[in-house]
């Protein structure tokens, strides 16, 4: 009778290793195929399972304006093409800033934003954040930083059940996103960080005033999207 207990016992330890195991290879496979399928992000998933609307146009990089994909690498990560998915040394600032008591903001560069929106539930918890690096540093391994800008253009959140570029162009502008010029592609770019309270097509003047700036940096931002170019 005794030695079933310990018998029993690894045979539960087993099955929450082979758990744990097959939970930590999911997103490695899923990478994987979404290298030439479109994915579906966990928010969609979400709004999909609970009856809400979801619309989302998949368009291939090259069906996306320059102009758009400019704005959003300049807005939400200029060094995209520099780092290998995360920005160490931001992320080393935020952490000395939490460690200090101080509150940590910014430091997610397009591909955590990318992994979170895949993978990872919508909070604003360490325990997301600190999963985040792992995921975009497997994602920027496995994804060309090409396909990663597709996929984030594709699957980011412009609004309640508007999700990607092409949407986001109808929804707000009644153009297809090829067509965005680089006024309305600095709004959508801006409207990201808060898509709910941001609306690009009435643009409060805080929103007008962040959609300049970002015009201001696309017009010196030289080759920043150098590695998506094709060859």
């Amino acid at each position: 009778m005794s030695s079933q207990v310990p018998k029993n016992k690894w045979r539960v330890w087993r099955w929450v290793f082979r758990a744990v195991l097959c939970l930590a290879l999911l997103p490695v496979l899923l990478s994987v195929l979404y290298s030439f399928l479109p994915p579906v992000s966990a928010l969609m998933l979400g709004r999909m399972l609970s009856g809400q609307p979801v619309w989302r146009d998949y368009k291939p990089l090259e069906e996306i304006s320059v102009y758009l994909q400019r704005s959003v690498v300049v807005s939400e990560d200029s060094l995209f093409c520099q780092h290998n998915g995360v920005d160490w040394q931001a992320l080393r600032g935020q952490v000395d800033k939490v460690v200090e008591g101080g509150k940590a903001r910014g430091a997610s560069t397009l591909t955590m934003q990318l992994a979170k929106n895949l993978f990872l539930w919508n909070d604003r918890s360490y325990l997301r954040k600190g999963l985040e690096v792992p995921l975009a540093v497997m994602l920027d391994a496995v994804l060309t930083k090409r396909r990663i800008l597709e996929l984030y253009l594709n699957i980011a959140e412009w609004g309640p059940g508007v999700f990607g570029a092409e949407a986001a162009a109808q929804t707000y502008f009644g153009s297809t996103a090829a067509k965005l010029g680089p006024a309305k592609a600095s709004l959508l770019a801006t409207a990201l960080p808060n898509p709910i309270a941001r609306n690009p097509a009435q643009p409060t003047t805080g929103h007008r005033r962040l959609a300049g700036i970002n015009q201001q940096r696309m017009r010196i931002a030289g080759g920043v999207l150098a590695c998506v170019d094709k060859p």
